[in-house]
């Protein structure tokens, strides 16, 4: 299984962005989005150091939410 983080983009350099989500930036890569352009405020689905696809702002809120409610489900087995 992959996994997918969205992430906002804060900074643009060529085809590097640095990203944020939930307080952790990195430095991601847009060479896979060559067509499509990205700006600072965009929210991007990032894979490996890699942006994938650009996201809506409520495409990547419901992407947290469910993150959120799995990591919140897994915590309460821990204890059960």
């Amino acid at each position: 299984m992959c996994l997918g983080i969205p992430m906002e983009v804060i900074a643009l350099d060529g085809y590097r962005a640095r990203c944020s989500a939930q307080g952790v930036e990195r430095e991601v890569s847009l060479f896979m989005l060559p067509d499509e352009p990205v700006s600072i405020g965009d929210f991007v689905l990032v894979h490996v150091g890699y942006a994938i696809q650009k996201m809506t702002p409520q495409q990547a809120r419901s992407s947290w939410e469910l993150f959120d409610a799995a990591l919140a489900a897994e915590g309460a087995d821990d204890y059960a």
